[in-house]
């Protein structure tokens, strides 16, 4: 969906944000929409390692039984 924006649509949503929320509060929107956009990929990196450590169990634990 965010694919097919393209460069006039950011443009777009740019200025409908300045004209909704005023130069002064887009600066602290930016941010915090910033600071949560690294919390989410964060915590997406982490369940998506814990995830690759359990299958890299069992994976080793399939090996080590068809080996026998």
């Amino acid at each position: 969906m965010l694919s097919n924006i393209g460069f006039p649509g950011l443009i777009v949503i740019l200025l409908l944000a300045l004209v909704v929320f005023g130069p002064n509060k887009l600066p602290q929107i930016g941010r915090a929409v910033g600071t949560s956009l690294r919390e989410f990929k964060d915590a997406t990196k982490g369940i998506t390692e814990e995830i690759q450590e359990e299958f890299k169990e069992d994976v080793e634990t399939a090996r080590k039984e068809s080996a026998k």
